[in-house]
């Protein structure tokens, strides 16, 4: 069984159909990639996957749970994860600080116990802290865990976010546009620390533009087109299908 089944998802917003009858899956281990032109409808579908929005129509199951009904914290709480084109890094605190937020989700005591530090959260805290810090470490940036988040480099951003959302234990992690913003050094890191995410037993759906990254790191693409899905398949078969050439260079 597959750990996403998406199925003849639609979305309208008023008479706009934003998202038309998609259905693809995506197995336990994989790193699926979704790409499209700009409106083709992505980011609402990471949305629909996600439950920030609901869908007029269709079925999304995680691991054999359908996600109908279900809210973004519920999904969460199943083992999803999500990452933002546009990264937020909460103003006034430490990098080390953003990242053990990630790690409330899974508390035993929850977040607010933890902010007014009541009575039995302090040796939980002190393991958030640890498992903040390995996550840190494990994607490179340990040495900024002191630092004010929102001061940091883009880059040095993205890899943050990422330890945040790893922090949640998700078993599949979504990355909305992970490149976005980056130069091509910065590209090739994130594209490092999603492999390596990968070798952490995670599954990947991501949404990029970034062609380069895409073809370099996916064992599948899936291609919309005006909320369409016109081509799924390898990297070497997305480069070849006419359908999708098309779409990306016109007739």
């Amino acid at each position: 069984m597959a750990l996403l089944e998406v199925e003849n998802l639609f979305r309208s917003f008023g008479g706009l159909l934003a998202v038309q009858d998609v259905s693809f899956t995506v197995e336990k281990g994989q790193i699926k990639a979704v790409i499209g032109p700009n409106g083709a409808g992505k980011t609402t579908l990471f949305n629909l996957i996600s439950r920030a929005l609901a869908p007029t129509s269709g079925a999304v199951r995680f691991d054999g749970c359908d996600l109908q009904g279900k809210k973004p914290h519920q999904a969460a709480s199943l083992g999803m994860a999500r990452t933002f084109q546009n990264i937020e890094m909460f103003s006034g605190m430490t990098v080390l600080e953003n990242v053990m937020v990630g790690c409330h989700v899974r508390s035993r005591s929850g977040f607010l116990a933890s902010m007014f530090a009541l009575p039995g959260t302090r040796p939980e805290e002190r393991e958030i802290r640890k498992k903040s810090l390995a996550l840190l470490d494990l994607l490179g940036v340990a040495d900024l865990a002191c630092k004010d988040a929102a001061g940091l480099a883009f880059g040095q951003q993205r890899a943050v976010e990422f330890a945040r959302a790893l922090a949640m234990e998700p078993r599949l992690l979504l990355l909305d546009e992970p490149a976005a913003g980056l130069n091509i050094y910065e590209t090739a890191e994130v594209g490092r620390l999603i492999m390596k995410i990968r070798e952490m037993g995670i599954t990947i759906l991501l949404v990029e533009h970034d062609m380069s990254l895409v073809m370099d790191i996916s064992d599948e693409i899936a291609v919309l087109s005006f909320g369409q899905l016109i081509a799924h398949g390898s990297p070497r078969m997305i480069q070849q299908d006419p359908e999708v050439i098309k779409v990306y260079l016109g007739e």
